[in-house]
């Protein structure tokens, strides 16, 4: 595995689109290349080129070989679009005892699954829900666009509270015979509104990632001496004796994911929960795991 696991460590790196590299780099040092099953990395057959086939697939090695041209079948029939929704919203900015973010340790998750769906050849596309905006990049495969890609993440500022956009059906649709959406969330919902979305989502048929973010001090609710609590969404004070309600709150956390965990896998959801001190590269294996469900 990477030397860069420490989430600190790798967030040393400023530059979004070299942190991603230098993670990806480490991690594909350290596994087993048969694994991949993605395009771009293994194909099965070749066949003659047709008129109206596209000429990034055709292979220059085999034509250099035998002077015709051939296209890498696998490669067409295995790519897929990654869609990325990131939850931008006022509880992102959470805070860990490490001094990491939610929405830092989220942007450089991010960062690194689109560089392994890059690598494989998936088109990738970035949705934010911030302040109850929708900004949306279409999903594209080319190099010049993730340069784009990771300029938008860096730029994001979380804010608001989680708002469903009116016009995410028509961003989310796709004609693409397969798409994967990946979703990064603290899950945070007075409402239930976020399920709702995925229930929305579910819906158009696609194949869904859940990435559940939570800081280890959340988990524990281990505030120090704190006495009192703010909701980074509504700016409500909360007051708390923390060493009587840990046993409850610890109790009731353990309950509220385990009855989550079953309602998304019941919708065909795959779930994974993160803390924000954990490497990323356990996330990224959970990514190629599932990505290699899809092309299996």
């Amino acid at each position: 595995m990477s030397r860069f696991v420490d989430p600190k460590v790798l967030m040393a790196i400023r530059d979004l689109q070299l942190a991603a590299k230098t993670m990806i780099d480490g991690f594909m040092s350290g596994i087993n290349k048969s694994n991949l099953k993605g395009s771009g990395i293994e194909f099965s057959q070749y066949r003659s080129y047709q008129a109206g086939d596209d000429l990034r697939w055709l292979d220059w090695k085999m034509y250099g070989r035998s002077d015709r041209y051939y296209i890498r079948q696998s490669e067409i029939e295995t790519s897929i679009s990654v869609k990325f929704i990131l939850d931008a919203s006022g509880s992102m900015n959470h805070e860990d005892s490490n001094g990491i973010k939610k929405i830092d340790y989220a942007r450089y998750l991010i960062a690194c699954l689109a560089a392994l769906a890059h690598l494989q050849n998936d088109a990738t596309g970035l949705h934010v829900l911030s302040k109850g905006d929708f900004f949306s990049l279409a999903a594209r495969r080319d190099h010049q666009f993730m340069a784009r890609f990771y300029y938008e993440l860096e730029k994001i500022k979380a804010g608001g509270s989680f708002t469903r956009p009116a016009h995410y059906k028509h961003l989310l649709e796709t004609e693409d015979k397969k798409t994967l959406v990946v979703f990064v969330t603290d899950l945070y919902q007075p409402s239930n509104e976020i399920l709702q979305f995925l229930d929305l989502i579910a819906s158009l048929k696609h194949e869904i990632i859940v990435f559940h973010l939570m800081g280890k001090n959340e988990m524990e609710l281990d505030y120090g001496n704190h006495s009192t609590l703010q909701d980074l969404e509504t700016g409500r004070i909360l007051n708390i004796n923390l060493s009587a309600a840990k046993k409850t709150y610890t109790d009731t956390l353990e309950t509220y994911l385990s009855g989550l965990r079953m309602k998304l896998l019941n919708k065909h959801i795959f779930y994974r929960l993160i803390t924000t001190d954990q490497p990323l590269d356990k996330a990224l294996t959970d990514f190629l795991n599932q990505r290699n469900k899809l092309t299996a």
